[in-house]
């Protein structure tokens, strides 16, 4: 085999190169939060190229979906060059085989390379990865790392985590929770910090919002895109602005369970892992949202087993259309979950935007306990339209992703808890007999007597 000097053809930029050196050195982990156009992938495939000679095992650059994959990197080609940027990174000299259908490199020492989506993480097969790039994580599916960490700390591999902001989502909780863990290189870079994107091109770029989305939006993603600001919702999101007014109102924080009172559910089904359950109670009628869950499995009997250990036994709010779905069972879905103890009830079949609206409402006013609802809320964050590049326009359904179902599951939960009408905590339990001052009064007159009601004499 010839020799060949590997990164070949490149050097890092000079911002780029402590970041480089740093992994070069054994850093494990990064988290890297430049501004568009910084080169934040090209970096990570010649960290690919490198680690792939350096340590036999599997490689995976990882983009939010698979289709997105395929055209930012696979496809993508350099401006500059007029080529590939895989082939930039990886030159014929170290690849042994490539299949283009599911974008997969074999090199001639027995590595691999490979790009992937998050948005089906759990169904990659094969060898785990020992290298992984998360791009542009902003809008990934977070659970994503939740898999894949337990298996890169066991091999001893390495996790880069890149993206422009979006929003003050997980993105965010990881800079804010890592950066300052000596284990972990973090870094954010605006275009002041590299001068990698001239001012010229950036008000041109300013101009091309406003065109598209106003002077107003394009301000918050100049500041987003290139000067890696956090304060701005995700473009196109439905409830982005919801979520950050509940947040800053302080209705997003700790909300405790209140005994005496049912805890309903609010469910949307979709695939059988995706099928994200909202968990509340209407205390004195509002909404207090107190836990949340995702499955983790494609077996109900799992996911009832959840709700039903917690003692979450109110009604279960479910799709209209839940009578006639199986997931290949002769059973019904409802069927199945009246089996494992729980009391499914349909939601009113009402149109997307009536839906909408009614989760909306329902962010004004609701409380939503913060840590036990983390990956919900980033979902509500992340819930989006989609854009249409052709008409330069939003279209009337959301982005089929990761927070896609948790959106509509929001949207079930707007549309059912109306209905619940006069809950009231339950009374707490009382000794029987007299009392000083009551004389032998009942257990309903003592509590009527102890509520502050002033006229009420025993």
């Amino acid at each position: 085999m010839a020799e060949i000097a590997l990164p070949h053809n490149w050097e890092p930029r000079d911002y780029q190169r402590p970041a480089w050196d740093s992994w070069l050195s054994g850093c494990n982990r990064q988290l890297l939060i430049w501004h568009r156009r910084a080169g934040k992938d090209d970096i990570n495939l010649r960290q690919h190229a490198v680690g792939a000679f350096n340590r036999i095992g599997t490689y995976w650059h990882m983009l939010p979906q698979y289709a997105q994959a395929r055209k930012a990197i696979w496809e993508a080609v350099n401006p500059h060059t007029g080529r590939r940027r895989i082939e930039e990174a990886f030159p014929d000299e170290i690849i042994a085989s490539k299949r283009d259908n599911d974008m997969f490199i074999r090199f001639v020492n027995g590595s691999t390379f490979q790009v992937v989506g998050s948005d089906n993480y759990n169904a990659l097969v094969g060898t785990p990865p020992v290298g992984l790039t998360l791009s542009e994580w902003g809008l990934a599916n977070p659970t994503a790392w939740g898999y894949l960490a337990p298996i890169l700390a066991e091999n001893g591999g390495w996790a880069s985590f890149i993206s422009t902001p979006r929003g003050n989502n997980h993105l965010k909780g990881m800079h804010d929770r890592f950066r300052n863990d000596p284990r972990w290189f973090t870094q954010v870079l605006t275009v002041e910090d590299t001068g990698a994107v001239s001012p010229e091109a950036v008000a041109d770029q300013k101009g091309e919002y406003e065109a598209l989305y106003g002077a107003e939006m394009a301000e918050l993603l100049v500041q987003q895109e290139f000067y890696c600001s956090f304060s701005g919702a995700m473009i196109g999101a439905y409830w982005g602005a919801d979520v950050s007014r509940a947040e800053s109102e302080g209705r997003i924080g700790k909300v405790d369970v209140v005994p005496g009172l049912p805890v309903h559910t609010a469910w949307d089904l979709g695939a059988p892992a995706n099928n994200p359950i909202w968990c509340f109670q209407v205390v004195n009628g509002v909404v207090q949202v107190v836990d949340f869950y995702r499955p983790t499995t494609e077996d109900l009997e799992d996911w009832c087993g959840w709700l039903n250990e917690r003692k979450y036994r109110g009604n279960d709010y479910v799709p209209h259309d839940i009578f006639h779905q199986s997931w290949g069972s002769k059973r019904s879905r409802v069927q199945m979950m009246q089996d494992y103890g729980r009391k499914p009830r349909p939601v009113k079949k009402v149109s997307v935007a009536d839906g909408l609206t009614a989760g909306r409402e329902t962010l004004k006013a609701c409380r939503i306990d913060k840590e036990r609802c983390e990956l919900g809320i980033d979902g509500l964050r992340n819930y989006r339209r989609e854009w249409d590049d052709d008409l330069k326009r939003f279209k009337d359904k959301p982005v089929k992703d990761w927070a896609e179902h948790i959106g509509s599951a929001w949207r079930y939960l707007g549309l059912a808890w109306r209905e619940i009408r006069g809950e009231q905590p339950a009374p707490p339990p009382r000794v029987l007999g007299g009392a000083p001052g009551y004389g032998s009064a009942s257990i309903d007159d003592l509590w009527t007597a102890t509520q502050g009601g002033g006229s009420h004499r025993i």
